[in-house]
């Protein structure tokens, strides 16, 4: 990848572009943190070529979310299952709402 290539891609959410210290210093939090979620399989960063873990602006989204929870008491392990299953379920009216829209209906219960 070249350095052209690589500022194209820095508008994706899902390119890797931050390094674990960085990730953690723009969520406020430390490293360690990180590697919970990440031992909690709420995100999998990718690693670069020496192995360092990366995040994209998704995973530190993610981050931020889960942080908030355990600011506010929850455990490391509660808190990633809450923001899996909240993100399952925005998946999950993303694909109605686009089922809704390509089958002409508005209203699911107006049919019956």
């Amino acid at each position: 990848m070249t350095a052209g290539d690589t500022l194209g891609r820095l508008d994706d959410d899902d390119f890797p572009a931050y390094t674990m210290g960085r990730a953690a210093d723009m969520l406020g939090t430390t490293q360690s943190f990180l590697r919970a979620i990440g031992e909690a399989r709420l995100i999998t960063p990718l690693r670069s070529a020496g192995g360092h873990r990366r995040y994209s602006r998704y995973q530190l989204r993610i981050a931020a979310r889960a942080r908030e929870l355990v600011d506010q008491g929850m455990p490391v392990e509660a808190a990633c299952r809450i923001v899996i299953l909240e993100d399952q379920l925005e998946e999950a009216q993303r694909i109605n709402a686009e089922y809704r829209r390509s089958s002409g209906s508005v209203n699911p219960s107006a049919a019956a």
